[in-house]
C-alpha cells in the first residue's frame, strides 16, 4: 500500500509499504480521509517530538476492513474516527484522569504509523464509529475539533460572554463556532487575511479585525475598541509568539487566556508577570483532547459545525508530502490527503 513517510527530520517521501495487520484489540481502517495538520509541518521540521520513520497522518475516518479477535462493539463496513493520542492508563496521570498528560503518551502519525496511508491501525479504545451516510471528509475533522472542544471547556465560556479567538486556520474558525455554542455573545476573530476574516463573520464571528492595519489591542480592547477594556475569554490559535503576547493584553481583569496554537519547541514568548499578577489573569495550556473525540464526533455528525466551508482543496498521497514541505497558501483552511484518489 502507499503511505507518506517522515523518513527523518526534513525527508518526506511516498512508499509503498507492507500493509499492516492488526493485532488482538485493533481495527484495520481503510483511510477515506485525512487532514494536514500545522503539526504535520512541525514534524517535518523537528519543531515537535516525533520518532520517524514512521507514515504521517491524525487526522483521519475511514472503513473498518478487519478486526482482531479481541475487538468487540463494532462491525466490518463501519466507518470510524480515531483519537491518535494513546494514553497508557497507568501512569499517575492518567490514574489522575489527566491522559492527555500520560507520560507514556503515544499518538497516531506521531509516536506510531497514521493515516496518510491507505490503511491505518487504530486500537479499539481509540475507535469512535460515525454514520455511514455522513461525508466522511467531515469525519476527519473530529481531531481537531476534540482539541478545540477541550480548550473551549477550559475557558468556562459563559451565555453572554465576550471572547476574541486569535488565529484565523481552522482551529481558529473551529473555536469561534464552539465560542457562539457556548453562549458568547461577542466573538471577535483576529487575523490577517481578509478572506478567513470573510468566512469567520460567515459562520459565527460577530466582528473580525485585520491586525496588520494597526494596533489590534486598541481596535478590540482600548477606550473606543469593540469591547471596552478587554474580553472575557482569549483563545490563542495561531501558534505564533506575536498572538501569544497580544493575548495577555487582549483579556480584561480577571479574564482568562487559553493557548491552544502550538509554537515551535523550544520558542520563546516576552510576558510581564506582573501584569499577570495585578490583574489577576488566569493563562492555561489546552493540550490535545481529553475525553472529547466522541463530543466532537456527535457535533460532527449533528451538522451543528459548519465543516464545508472550510476545506480548502483535496489531494492525493501522491501530492501530499509537497504540501506538507511548503507553508500554507494564502487564505487556505484545511486540506484533506485523500488515499485512492487519482
Amino acid at each position: 500500500m502507499k503511505a507518506v513517510r517522515l523518513e527523518s527530520i526534513g525527508e518526506i517521501f511516498v512508499r509503498e509499504v507492507e500493509k499492516p495487520v492488526p493485532g488482538p484489540d485493533d481495527l484495520l481502517v481503510r483511510v477515506e480521509a485525512c487532514g494536514i495538520c500545522g503539526t504535520d509541518r512541525h514534524l517535518l521540521h523537528g519543531e515537535f517530538p516525533s520518532k520517524p520513520p514512521l507514515t504521517l497522518g491524525h487526522e483521519f475516518c475511514g472503513i473498518v476492513e478487519a478486526m482482531g479477535s479481541g475487538v468487540t462493539g463494532f462491525s466490518l463496513g463501519a466507518r470510524i474516527t480515531g483519537d491518535p493520542n494513546i494514553s497508557c492508563g497507568r501512569c499517575p496521570q492518567c490514574l489522575a484522569g489527566r491522559v492527555n498528560l500520560c507520560h507514556n503518551l503515544k499518538a497516531i502519525g506521531i509516536a506510531r504509523d497514521g493515516g496518510f496511508a491507505d490503511y491505518v491501525i487504530v486500537p479499539q479504545k481509540q475507535a469512535f464509529e460515525i454514520p455511514l451516510t455522513l461525508d466522511p471528509v467531515h469525519g476527519a475533522f473530529c481531531e481537531p475539533l476534540a482539541c478545540c472542544l477541550h480548550g473551549v471547556d477550559m475557558a468556562s465560556i459563559k451565555a453572554g460572554s465576550s471572547v476574541v479567538v486569535l488565529g484565523g486556520g481552522v482551529i481558529g474558525l473551529l473555536t469561534v463556532q464552539l465560542a457562539r455554542l457556548a453562549g458568547a455573545t461577542t466573538v471577535i476573530l483576529s487575523t490577517r487575511q481578509q478572506s478567513r476574516r470573510a468566512l469567520a463573520e460567515e459562520i459565527g464571528a460577530t466582528a473580525s479585525v485585520d491586525p496588520s492595519a494597526g494596533d489590534v489591542i486598541e481596535a478590540i480592547a482600548g477606550p473606543n475598541g469593540l469591547v471596552p477594556g478587554g474580553v472575557d475569554v482569549v483563545l490563542e490559535c495561531a501558534g505564533v509568539s506575536e498572538t501569544v503576547q497580544q493575548s495577555l493584553r487582549l483579556a480584561k481583569s480577571g479574564g482568562t487566556v487559553v493557548i491552544l496554537g502550538v509554537l515551535p519547541q523550544g520558542q520563546k514568548v516576552e510576558i510581564e508577570p506582573f501584569d499577570i499578577l495585578f490583574r489577576e489573569l488566569r493563562v492555561l495550556g489546552s493540550f490535545i483532547n481529553p475525553f472529547t473525540h466522541r463530543r466532537a464526533a456527535d457535533l460532527v455528525a449533528s451538522g451543528a459545525i459548519e465543516i464545508d466551508k472550510l476545506i480548502s482543496r483535496r489531494i492525493s498521497l501522491d501530492e501530499a508530502p509537497d504540501v506538507i514541505s511548503a507553508p500554507a497558501a494564502a487564505g487556505e483552511v484545511k486540506v484533506l490527503v485523500i488515499p485512492g484518489k487519482a
